[in-house]
C-alpha cells in the first residue's frame, strides 16, 4: 500500500495483512484533550493488522511528551514486541488519565518505523482527528484502532468477536 497523502478510498480491514504492516501515512493527525492540543503531524506510521482498524502512530518529536509519564503497564504483542504504556499527567489541565497512549521502545525486526512513536487510544486521550475528520474509537475498549469514514469492518473487539 503506498503511503497516503491525502488522497482517500474506502479499506476493509479484512484487506490487511496478517502479521500487521506498517505504512507511513502524511495526512494531518491531531490528538487534543479539551484546548490540549497533545499531538500534531503529518508524519505518522499506519499498522495495519487484519480485522482491525488502523492504529496511527506519532513521532514522538510531534507529541507533548512534558505531559505524559510512563505508567509502568506492558504488554506483549507476538509481531512487535513489548509495549511501555503511557499516562497523561494531572499537570494537563484535568486529572490524570491512565494507559493512553502506548509504545514500542524496541520493536521487533519488521517494526522499526515505529519506535520513537507513540500511540493513542482515541476513547482515552480526547478528541482525535485524521485531515479534520474526528476518529471513533475501536470496540471493546482494548484495542486502539482509529476508525475514519473510509474504514470498513466488521472490526474485531466488539462482543463476540474475541474468537476470531
Amino acid at each position: 500500500m503506498p503511503e497516503r497523502k491525502g488522497a482517500v478510498r474506502e479499506e476493509s480491514v479484512w484487506d490487511y495483512p496478517r502479521p500487521p504492516r506498517v505504512v507511513a501515512d502524511g495526512r494531518h493527525v491531531v490528538i487534543r484533550r479539551g484546548h490540549l492540543r497533545l499531538a500534531d503531524s503529518h508524519d505518522c506510521q499506519r499498522v495495519l493488522e487484519t480485522s482491525h482498524p488502523p492504529v496511527f502512530y506519532v513521532p514522538r518529536r510531534d507529541v507533548r511528551t512534558e505531559l505524559l509519564s510512563v505508567s509502568g503497564r506492558r504488554s506483549v504483542c507476538e509481531w512487535k514486541g513489548t509495549a511501555t504504556y503511557w499516562s497523561l499527567t494531572g499537570t494537563a489541565g484535568g486529572p490524570a488519565l491512565h494507559d493512553v497512549a502506548w509504545s514500542y521502545e524496541a520493536p521487533l525486526p519488521g517494526y522499526e518505523a515505529i519506535a520513537g512513536h507513540l500511540a493513542f487510544y482515541p476513547d482515552r486521550a480526547g478528541a482525535c482527528t485524521v485531515d479534520g475528520e474526528r476518529v471513533r474509537p475501536q470496540p471493546g475498549g482494548f484495542y486502539g484502532g482509529w476508525i475514519t469514514d473510509e474504514i470498513t469492518g466488521p472490526f474485531k473487539g466488539g462482543p463476540g468477536s474475541w474468537g476470531w
